[in-house]
């Protein structure tokens, strides 16, 4: 009987599900909102119960589309957010929110509240650091977890289990509390490579000294490679509550943009060739984005998460460059325009969404995507809201913007988010130049996520970075990816590798176009530098009052 395998892919605002065949054709996909909470001082808290619920609405709302039955599903795989979940001893949530709601017990990938603790851990200067690109970041996990003990002690004696939220996700599939060789190299800190394990003197020297003490039992003592078959597969709990036969495999899952790395990077291409995926980067443009780098041997990118052995392709190395704010970047440009109310009930009029609006008639006006750029000659933006990633790894960044006038009409919202598109391709560009300059090289970029449908987005990354810009196939590669896992958990394929082989291939290209472009973009990353020397001058002059001289 064909089969087909679900992916399960967690953002940040909402959870999704899709069905594909043994192809790697899509089926069905389906979408449910889940809840966040913000908080001043850059605190984000999500439920897991209201996460694990989304999934299970997301996947029945597939299922009723596909309409097929249970049974014919092979398996199953989840990604999410790498984001922070803290339960008790019985599996019950605890609260990590100064409200005191138990439901509030997940720490957000984009919460900054550990950025003082990221700066403690990094003076240390331990040897695993090297292994995060030299700094550690206030969006991993073992941050979040000194300050849950340095500033909520009670919820972090209480925990019984710390998950990333991608391994809750197994866990509350299959009862399995076994960690993801992705989740735990790339946020955690765990040493994939040699027999390394978790680091002892790293976490004594860190604080933490409890996870040595207790010999890691509520961080993960078994680790797998993402898409093992865990347990024996659907518990008959979660299984009743998703709609799915009891004992469905579920695979061992991914971080989110590392499902799109699977679900793009090992595409057929068409030349009947093998794929070389060291010679491919892959760019996952989301509400943050990820650039990542395969490569055959270690390569250490100061500033670039990484090296991870088996971070994302088993038996690989990965280098993880990062944009913490991309999607979130330019939604944010948008609503603090004059113009956008009238702008979006103008795009609701015509049944499309305020992007593609903006698209279309930016594209209209400039006659093609390349030369749309040119719209943003006299505006420029440095699109760091919530921080810097990569190459600079500097959680302290801000965005700015130069060359605003008086304007509230469309048309200067357009050049507004031309700009922003500017600055993220220019963001993009320098992490690709701190590759290469570590040895890191690709000939291609395959983009994924939901800015990746953009011939505008596409064309400017092109023209930045002079790269080839493919596409995936599947207009959903990050869900691919997921269901990958299924795939490998079912017995379907031996590996990751034959599965992206066998369930994904390469679809539409932007090339760089002519050298007047690369001009302009050149020119305008000039003043893009110019930015970030502003940033840093205006946060060196103003130390002396963030430091208390002047309080109010």
């Amino acid at each position: 009987m064909p089969r087909a395998y679900i992916g399960v892919d967690v953002g940040t605002t909402s959870t999704r599900a899709g069905v594909f065949d043994e192809a790697g054709t899509l089926l069905a996909t389906a979408k449910h909102p889940i809840r966040i909470w913000h908080e001043a001082g850059d605190i984000v808290e999500q439920s897991s119960q209201d996460i694990w619920d989304a999934c299970v609405k997301s996947v029945r709302a597939a299922m009723a589309e596909a309409a097929i039955a249970p049974d014919s599903v092979g398996g199953i795989g989840f990604d999410a957010t790498c984001s922070l979940v803290v339960l008790d001893r019985q599996g019950e949530p605890i609260t990590v929110s100064a409200s005191g709601e138990a439901q509030r017990n997940v720490i957000v990938w984009m919460d900054h509240r550990a950025t003082a603790e990221a700066r403690l851990i990094n003076e240390t200067g331990d040897a695993v650091l090297r292994y995060v690109g030299g700094s550690i970041s206030p969006e991993m996990e073992m941050p979040k977890l000194l300050w849950l003990k340095r500033h909520m002690r009670a919820s972090f004696d209480a925990a019984g289990h710390f998950f990333d939220l991608a391994d809750y996700l197994t866990w509350r599939a299959t009862g399995s509390l076994q960690r993801s060789t992705c989740t735990v190299t790339c946020k955690w800190n765990y040493l994939a490579h040699d027999g390394g394990g978790w680091s002892a003197p790293f976490f004594k020297r860190i604080g933490l000294s409890d996870f040595v003490a207790e010999k890691y039992t509520r961080i993960g003592t078994e680790i797998v490679a993402p898409g093992t078959r865990l347990g024996e597969g659907l518990t008959r709990t979660a299984a009743a509550e998703l709609g799915l036969s009891p004992g469905t495999p579920v695979g061992a899952s991914l971080i989110d943009a590392h499902a799109g790395g699977i679900g793009a990077i090992g595409g057929r291409d068409g030349s009947g060739g093998a794929t070389d995926v060291s010679d491919r980067l892959a760019y996952i443009m989301g509400t943050s984005a990820c650039i990542m780098a395969t490569t055959k041997e270690p390569c250490f990118v100061p500033g670039v998460w990484g090296p991870y052995y088996s971070g994302m392709v088993p038996d690989f190395w990965l280098n993880e460059g990062g944009q913490s704010a991309a999607g979130a970047a330019i939604d944010h440009l948008l609503k603090s325009h004059p113009g956008h109310t009238d702008a979006s009930a103008a795009a609701r009029s015509e049944g499309i969404d305020l992007i593609e609006y903006l698209e279309r008639r930016i594209i209209a006006r400039a006659g093609d995507a390349s030369r749309a750029a040119l719209l943003a000659r006299d505006i420029h933006v440095l699109p760091e809201f919530i921080g810097n990633r990569s190459p600079y790894a500097d959680p302290d960044t801000r965005a700015v913007i130069a060359g605003l006038d008086l304007d509230t009409d469309v048309a200067s919202m357009e050049r507004l988010f031309v700009a922003g598109l500017c600055g993220l391709a220019y963001g993009l560009a320098e992490v690709i130049e701190a590759f290469a300059a570590h040895g890191v090289h690709a000939g291609i970029m395959i983009m994924g996520g939901g800015a990746s449908r953009s011939p505008l987005v596409r064309q400017i990354m092109a023209d930045t970075t002079g790269l080839t810009v493919a596409l995936p196939q599947t207009k959903e590669p990050v869900l691919l990816g997921a269901a990958m896992l299924g795939a490998v958990a079912g017995g379907a394929c031996a590996s990751i590798g034959e599965t992206m082989a066998k369930m994904s291939a390469l679809g539409r290209k932007s090339e760089p176009t002519a050298p007047d472009m690369a001009a302009f973009h050149a020119r305008k990353r000039e003043v893009y530098k110019l930015l970030r020397e502003v940033d840093r001058g205006s946060r060196a002059a103003m130390r002396d009052i963030a430091k208390g001289r002047y309080e109010c």
